[in-house]
């Protein structure tokens, strides 16, 4: 049986936001204090590329905060890489930790169709 689910991802694992840089080839996330235009913000911090400021995850409270002003400070596209390749990964880890398996598939418009195959 084939179901199609929708996931809002709230940031929540600091494995999975590791495994999503690993595999964006990005610099490793940092843990501690980072500086944003508008102040400083204490999370997991993640340099996406030419981002003038990180991207912090507040593990506790499953946001992101950044500052990139409109996309001039760093292309929201990335964001978006960043956002489904965490989703990709935190979902895979926790289907795996269930004994399921994972497969993905690029689709043409840059999206990933993930396929959990569940034990009846």
């Amino acid at each position: 049986m084939s179901h199609t689910v929708m996931i809002q991802t709230q940031v929540r694992d600091a494995v999975a936001v590791a495994a999503a840089c690993r595999r964006l080839q990005w610099p490793s996330p940092r843990e501690g204090v980072h500086r944003l235009f508008s102040g400083e913000e204490t999370g997991l911090g993640v340099q996406l590329p030419d981002w003038r400021y990180p991207v912090v995850c507040d593990l506790a409270q499953g946001t992101l905060k950044y500052d990139h002003f409109g996309g001039r400070w760093g292309n929201p596209g990335h964001l978006a890489m960043f956002q489904q390749m965490y989703a990709v990964e935190k979902a895979s880890l926790e289907a795996r930790k269930r004994g399921q398996s994972v497969t993905e598939q690029p689709l043409t418009d840059g999206s990933i169709r993930l396929s959990i195959q569940v034990a009846d």
